[in-house]
């Protein structure tokens, strides 16, 4: 039984370090090939609705999610969000601090001052996707995220704050299997994680993953031809979320 028992367990060993394997040699490869260039948005204001209106401020920091990649920039949920609030009446001034590969981490220590600065009154938080490529432990995300919305609080306590959490990476056609089933595990696991934040920081979630990812799983052609990003038409599906989200912190109506 003992000699049964020690067979089992190294067949064990042997499929658990052939299946990790498998999935490093797979992430290696979905990191290989010709990206298209990208350029992170322009840091200085963009402004609309019409002169004389009643002015609002929103500023946007986070990763390549919210920086736009993958589509013109005025197809991102940034100007989306911009000119929904414009469409009320107001004056928007819309400034994107987001950089494409950030993490939570990276947003906190590069991102989070100088948005904090500009005291805005509403904030989109568009990041957790890197959390999870990069298999940061999801206490450490949650721990970055709770210390940029006290920041944010701290400069303007009226600030109304929505968060995307990570789109649904599981949906990548770029990732090869098993490496997609393990992404879009990670995504729920980092997105549960931001949920519990959000609950108990009195934040608003636009949930991307859980209501756009079905949508990206069966139609490839949301991707970008990088297959990870979504175009035009992906971003477009984030929409109904966000303008839910904007609707919850009472700028929409």
């Amino acid at each position: 039984m003992l000699r049964a028992i020690r067979r089992f367990v190294g067949a064990a060993v042997l499929l658990v370090l052939g299946f990790l394997g498998l999935l490093f040699v797979q992430a290696l490869l979905a990191r290989r090939g010709d990206d298209p260039p990208f350029v992170n948005p322009s840091r200085e204001p963009m402004r609309f609705g019409t002169d004389g209106a009643p002015q609002l401020r929103l500023v946007v920091i986070g990763d390549s999610t919210g920086a736009g990649q993958g589509a013109p920039y005025a197809a991102g949920i940034a100007v989306h969000c911009a000119r929904r609030l414009a469409g009320t009446g107001r004056r928007v001034s819309l400034v994107n601090r987001s950089v494409s590969g950030a993490t939570t981490a990276d947003v906190r220590r590069e991102q989070l001052e100088p948005a904090a600065a500009l005291r805005p009154e509403v904030v989109l938080v568009a990041a957790g996707a890197n959390d999870v490529t990069s298999l940061r432990r999801t206490g450490a995300v949650k721990r970055d995220l709770r210390a940029i919305v006290r920041r944010l609080r701290e400069a303007s306590p009226d600030t109304r704050i929505v968060l995307t959490g990570s789109p649904d990476v599981g949906s990548s056609p770029r990732l090869a299997q098993p490496l997609r089933a393990v992404a879009g595990a990670r995504t729920r696991q980092v997105n549960r994680v931001i949920r519990t934040l959000v609950a108990g920081e009195r934040l608003t979630f636009a949930p991307i993953a859980a209501r756009t990812g079905p949508q990206f799983r069966r139609d490839r052609t949301l991707f970008s031809p990088d297959r990870y990003h979504p175009d035009a038409r992906g971003y477009a599906t984030w929409r109904a979320p966000l303008d839910a989200a904007l609707r919850e912190v009472g700028y929409l109506p």
